[in-house]
């Protein structure tokens, strides 16, 4: 494994655990110590790490974006169970919200044995995916291009999504708490998120089970602004009842 995937591994188990050892990073790569501790150097120097004895811990912000082909690639066992078990609450001749993501990216693909669907989406990789059925009818908002996500955000997406009512929103998020509700690293992807909630008659939010009692930078609304969680069986228990205590249905895949 060349220099930049093993620090790319890295960061996925910083976003999947909160910490690393040195050992465990050793064992796990067949490295020297030496490389390892030289690889979290080099993440530290680039902010993206914290150095701690015998290892290291994330040190990014709230406001910090993992990459998309990072979160691509992060939980992706999850993320295929969550979307096949989301496409399955959509109804032939149902009107679906898909918002931007990995995991929604997932349910889109989860959706190719669905008939007469409309699907309204600001994300190019899900239009993509979907671009191809023939019994989809497909919409995508305008909006200012997000490069690195190939999504579509601002005033012209806010207001789109405003002059649609969807039977079904999948909404993605950056974080999910009790206290803070949804959260999202990006405020313009944020303010969007805020428009589709308003536009549909049911909520539901997908995500695994690292997205749990983690709070991004941007409120997206309270936890009560959605029906319905989907997650992993990953998820700690007393997580989901709290969530559901609050109100919302959790599924797990």
């Amino acid at each position: 494994m060349d220099v930049s995937l093993r620090q790319q591994s890295i960061l996925q188990l910083l976003e999947a655990q909160g910490a690393v050892r040195v050992a465990e990073l050793c064992e796990r790569f067949g490295v020297s110590e030496m490389t390892v501790r030289r690889d979290l150097s080099e993440l530290e120097q680039a902010g993206l790490v914290r150095r701690t004895h015998g290892g290291a811990v994330s040190a990014r912000g709230r406001s910090f974006e993992p990459p998309y082909l990072v979160r691509e690639t992060t939980n992706r066992h999850q993320k295929e169970r969550i979307g096949r078990l989301a496409a399955s609450l959509v109804q032939d001749g149902d009107s679906v919200a898909l918002d931007v993501g990995t995991t929604t990216l997932e349910v889109a693909r989860a959706l190719r044995d669905k008939n007469n669907l409309t699907v309204i989406t600001h994300s190019l990789h899900i239009a993509y995916a979907l671009s191809s059925h023939p019994l989809i009818r497909l919409i995508v908002v305008g909006g200012v291009l997000r490069a690195g996500e190939l999504s579509l955000v601002g005033h012209l997406a806010e207001r789109a999504y405003r002059e649609f009512h969807v039977d079904k929103l999948f909404l993605g998020v950056g974080g999910l708490s009790i206290e803070a509700g949804l959260t999202e690293f990006n405020l313009e992807d944020a303010l969007v998120k805020q428009a589709m909630l308003q536009s549909a008659k049911e909520r539901i939010v997908v995500a695994d089970a690292s997205k749990l009692e983690r709070t991004a930078f941007a409120r997206v609304g309270s936890l009560s602004s959605v029906n319905t969680l989907v997650t992993s069986t990953e998820a700690d228990p007393n997580i989901l009842k709290r969530i559901e205590e609050a109100g919302v249905r959790v599924l797990t895949a």
